[in-house]
């Protein structure tokens, strides 16, 4: 029998293979091409952690200032060389002042000269000059009232006695009572200059002698809301009736509960309102839903719900805009908010020239047709970086009421006497936060309407509240002056921008 025979091994054989010339120096050609790519990613990436570190410290010191309280509308970096501070000399020193003499003086003193010099030799008057002192005096009066009580010896009524001076008819507890004057100072201090009502009472107490809580001032001036009622609301019909106005809103708290406080106002009233939301419904109660005159605001879309408005979109927030994003976009990405905001601001040059009457009319519209016709066109294009984008599509949808006070007479280009009405109680916010109650909302919307359509109709309001204080009736007082009829524009507005499609930066 023959074995079978063992199998031999497989012989495996190296074979080395040729290459091309040409295919080695195309393969080392890519290998250096892979090796400049992957250093070229290697800085773009360590230039992204770069930027990403820059934008993370840029949010924390956004995060920082926005809960530091001490300077709420601080600006930007101070400038490198500033105008130096007080009155400049020769032709720019400004307008000379000095105060005005009082009518009629209540006390007068005489400032002699002394008889003898330090030589010893007499001295001799030879004019005489007046002047004056305005002073306070930290006096506290108290007046008692009489009252006498009595009726009818036919039906039976009951009479009480009034004194001009009065400012209520409650007896017995409530016998003692603060003054017209004290009060309405307390409802300057907290109303009108942001005052708690605790620090009101202090300047009382400090000023005049005169001992006050805080809820005894806040039922106080509780009371001079409901008597000021009629009046808020013959202002707040009287806004939704002009045919100008503004309109913005900002935070507030009711019983630490976020609420809103909105401001409506013309170039002669103001009327804030404190409510629950910042939508369409709580600016059509405020100003009316069938408004129809022309509306200034921010952009914020529901106000844009308005029908029979017409609207003019604030310059100054998208101009701010644009500075923003070009301090932080390269400098490729920012040449688009730098060309907007170029724009913009010639469209506000345009405005000051005509004011100034360098322009007429229609160079005033020529002008303007120029720089919309230039916008226009960079708005025409798509936009790689996402900030570009989102900017210009805020512009397209604000393009029809960008040029509004162009077209109609009396109609301002940017939203700022809103946001100054607003300043006021955002300072007073730092310090109280808002209301704790409903009753004290109601109070703080009717006497901040009050005292600053006083002030914007240059009305002495201590007066006009001292006058209503010491009224046994309540009447509205003369703040509201008379209707005007919508503006009429001054050429046909054009039409929003037909949408088109290019590519940009």
């Amino acid at each position: 029998m023959v074995p079978p025979e063992r199998p031999q091994p497989k012989r495996t054989e190296k074979t080395i293979e040729f290459v091309r010339k040409e295919e080695w120096e195309r393969t080392r050609q890519e290998k250096q091409q892979l090796e400049r790519d992957n250093q070229r990613l290697q800085g773009q990436i360590e230039r992204l952690r770069q930027r990403v570190r820059e934008l993370e410290q840029q949010l924390a010191a956004a995060h920082r200032a926005e809960h530091r309280s001490a300077a709420p509308f601080s600006r930007r970096p101070p400038k490198a060389h500033p105008q130096r501070n007080g009155r400049k000399a020769g032709v720019l020193y400004g307008r000379h002042y000095r105060r005005s003499r009082p009518e009629q003086s209540n006390e007068q003193y005489r400032a002699p000269v002394p008889e003898r010099c330090d030589c010893g030799g007499a001295v001799r008057v030879d004019q005489t000059k007046a002047q004056y002192q305005e002073e306070i005096v930290r006096r506290k009066i108290v007046r008692r009232f009489q009252v006498e009580i009595g009726h009818c010896v036919c039906c039976g009524k009951r009479w009480q006695g009034r004194h001009p001076l009065q400012t209520s008819d409650a007896l017995d507890a409530a016998e003692v009572q603060w003054g017209a004057e004290a009060l309405t100072l307390a409802a300057h201090l907290n109303k009108q200059m942001g005052l708690s009502y605790g620090k009101a009472a202090e300047v009382l107490r400090v000023g005049y002698g005169l001992e006050a809580s805080r809820g005894g001032l806040c039922r106080a001036i509780a009371r001079m809301g409901r008597k000021l009622a009629p009046t808020y609301d013959r202002l707040l019909v009287a806004v939704q009736q002009s045919r100008v106005a503004w309109l913005d809103e900002t935070g507030w708290r009711i019983a630490a509960v976020l609420q809103w406080l909105w401001v409506a106002l013309t170039a002669q009233i103001t009327v804030y309102a404190i409510l629950p939301g910042r939508g369409y419904a709580q600016a059509a109660r405020l100003l009316g839903a069938s408004y129809g005159g022309c509306l200034h605001h921010d952009g914020w879309r529901p106000y844009y719900r308005f029908p029979n408005a017409s609207h003019q979109s604030c310059l100054s927030h998208p101009i701010r805009r644009c500075r923003d994003l070009m301090e932080i976009l390269s400098p490729a990405a920012a040449r688009f908010p730098r060309a907007v905001q170029g724009l913009l601001q010639k469209l506000l040059a345009v405005r000051d020239r005509y004011q100034r009457q360098e322009i007429s009319q229609h160079g005033r519209q020529t002008a303007a047709g120029r720089i919309r016709a230039q916008l226009d066109r960079l708005l025409e294009k798509n936009y790689r970086h996402p900030a570009n984008r989102r900017l210009a599509k805020h512009l397209d949808h604000e393009f029809p009421h960008l040029f509004t006070f162009l077209d109609y007479p009396g109609v301002e280009a940017t939203n700022n006497r809103a946001e100054r009405a607003l300043r006021p109680a955002v300072k007073a916010r730092y310090g109280r936060g808002g209301n704790r109650t409903a009753v004290g909302a109601r109070t703080q919307e009717i006497l901040a309407s009050v005292l600053q359509t006083c002030r914007q109709q240059g009305k002495d309001s201590f007066l006009l509240l001292l006058d209503l204080l010491r009224s046994p009736h309540v009447f509205p007082l003369d703040l509201v002056p008379e209707a005007q009829p919508p503006p009429q524009p001054t050429l046909h507005s054009r039409s929003p921008r037909a949408p088109t499609s290019s590519t940009a930066p």
